[in-house]
């Protein structure tokens, strides 16, 4: 996360940034303290620069446009912390929750490294996310810490297949009301490991790809790279909102940068959106 994701195949790219904007950005952009609507139908579509996956060597525009649906139930929720989830644990400080995301695929001939090779499938996510309040900077400000946990599952719908687990870290700022306009902003910072499965889908080169410029590679697990993150959601009106984001990622020490599939030790992405919600229940959400 098209997006959602998209080229970014991996959660917590900028790709599945947008996806999770798509979802929440009706809850994440209303400033007021009345109670939201349980439910919101719409449209959201978007698109943006993107790297065609962790430390690519080339980048394409891409382009989404999706159902919106927003949901805040006490236990079930599809709001700005993820598409879909369901809070175990929930206090001023803590937050337990299992959620949902996902990101896009990409076509291994639209990139000269990759060619040749097997394409990055659809990825599916899955798994507990803990969110820990470190500081409360105002009314509206807070400073977070986030660790999810997420299985990674690929599949082009034909099958499913089982490709690691990924943990990404993140210390977060984030302002519900920034200039006291309803526009939310959010700035974090990432650091994300992977196992060895996620890493060969990413890295290896097996012995009957290989080339004369790109030779065989076996991936390892550990660290995958670092980004900065800056999202914004912005209510246009009772039925729009705008979104805008921009990540920078990092991959200086990666456990797989001898692979000849990583070429490029900084890559940056940068996309937007609007959403336009044309149906809300009457009914209250739970915040």
């Amino acid at each position: 996360m098209g997006t959602v994701e998209a080229r970014r195949a991996i959660f917590g790219g900028f790709a599945a940034a947008v996806l999770s904007v798509m979802a929440s950005a009706a809850a994440a952009a209303d400033h007021e303290r009345e109670a939201k609507p349980l439910f919101e139908l719409g449209v959201a579509g978007g698109g943006g620069y993107l790297p065609d996956s962790p430390a690519a060597g080339q980048s394409h525009v891409q382009a989404i446009a999706l159902p919106y649906f927003a949901y805040r139930g006490a236990f079930l929720r599809s709001d700005e912390k993820g598409v879909l989830r369901g809070r175990l644990v929930r206090s001023d400080r803590i937050e337990l929750d299992v959620s949902l995301s996902g990101s896009f695929a990409a076509e291994s001939d639209d990139n000269d490294d990759r060619r040749g090779l097997p394409d990055l499938d659809y990825l599916g996510e899955v798994g507990p996310r803990l969110q820990i309040t470190l500081a409360r900077a105002a009314r509206d400000a807070k400073v977070d810490f986030e660790l999810p946990v997420r299985v990674v599952l690929s599949t082009d719908f034909s099958d499913l297949r089982y490709r690691g687990i990924l943990a990404a870290p993140q210390i977060a700022y984030q302002h519900d009301d920034f200039g006291g306009r309803g526009l939310r902003l959010k700035l974090g910072l990432t650091a994300s490991f992977a196992t060895a499965e996620l890493m060969d889908y990413f890295y290896e080169v097996e012995p009957r790809f290989a080339t004369a410029g790109r030779p065989a590679f076996a991936a390892r697990p550990g660290y995958l790279g670092s980004a900065v993150q800056l999202s914004g959601v912005q209510t246009l009106g009772p039925r729009w909102r705008l979104f805008v984001a921009a990540r920078g990622d990092s991959h200086h020490g990666a456990a797989n940068r001898q692979s000849p599939l990583f070429r490029e030790r900084l890559t940056w992405s940068a996309g937007a959106g609007l959403i336009w919600s044309f149906f809300h229940s009457n009914r209250r959400g739970v915040e």
